[in-house]
């Protein structure tokens, strides 16, 4: 017992003088810095916004820790879109439905003009007018391309004022009812695929009136067994970008 507690002595000592030796020799006497060994290192890096610090003895990895150091800025645009719109340009996405089961979604300048949940969209085809250099809403209406009545489609086509944005998006069947004369109108808004539409197809498009070109904007997928995501429909199509204030 006695042999025991000399050696546990000694080790305490020994302890107390090692650490004395270290603090004289590494650590100035303000205590703001310690200067450490050559043989004792320090590594740091930034790596995917984290601070990474371990310390190497003789050559050896002892210790490896990480702390979250960058803070991630998430910028805000309108509508969701993917990056914000530049000065003089508006910023617009337009969902069509989902089979007969979720309804289209048309959204501009941060504004959702139409929507499942305001309750104000509907079988066929769902259209939002825009003043396109206010970017005010001029109005919004659906049209019933199954069992609907095709000349309201075919007046409200013609009537549209000279500059404005017109937003389209399909919904269940936008293609039933439709007529040479719908089609050339809607060509006439910048349109590739109006004459081509046909029962449940899935279709948005943004265009303008007696638009010169025809427009950048518009997605057009076809009814198709063999390729249809839903059971008698084809997936849903998502359309968003950014339209100059003026494109007439």
């Amino acid at each position: 017992m006695r042999v025991s507690g000399v050696l546990r002595l000694l080790a305490l000592i020994f302890a107390l003088v090692t650490t004395w030796i270290f603090i004289r020799s590494y650590v100035s006497l303000d205590m703001k810095t310690i200067r450490l060994p050559r043989w004792l290192e320090l590594h740091c890096h930034l790596s995917s916004g984290c601070l990474f610090v371990y310390l190497v003895v003789a050559d050896h990895h002892l210790l490896e820790c990480f702390s979250s150091a960058k803070k991630i800025r998430v910028v805000k645009t309108k509508c969701g879109l993917s990056k914000p719109c530049p000065n003089d340009f508006f910023a617009f996405k337009i969902s069509s439905g989902a089979a007969n089961v979720v309804g289209p979604t048309v959204c501009f300048e941060n504004l959702v003009i139409m929507s499942p949940v305001k309750n104000n969209v509907g079988r066929g085809l769902n259209i939002a007018l825009v003043n396109g250099t206010t970017g005010m809403v001029l109005t919004q209406k659906y049209f019933d391309m199954y069992s609907g009545d095709i000349k309201l489609l075919e007046k409200f086509l013609q009537e549209i004022p000279e500059g404005a944005l017109v937003l389209v998006a399909s919904y269940d069947d936008p293609g039933t009812k439709m007529n040479d004369e719908t089609r050339k109108l809607l060509s006439s808004l910048g349109s590739s695929y109006a004459k081509q539409l046909g029962f449940r197809d899935s279709w948005v498009f943004l265009g303008a009136k007696n638009l010169k070109d025809k427009s950048p904007f518009e997605q057009f997928l076809k009814n198709n067994p063999g390729t249809n995501k839903y059971d008698g429909w084809p997936e849903l199509l998502e359309l968003e970008g950014c339209v100059p204030r003026k494109v007439f």
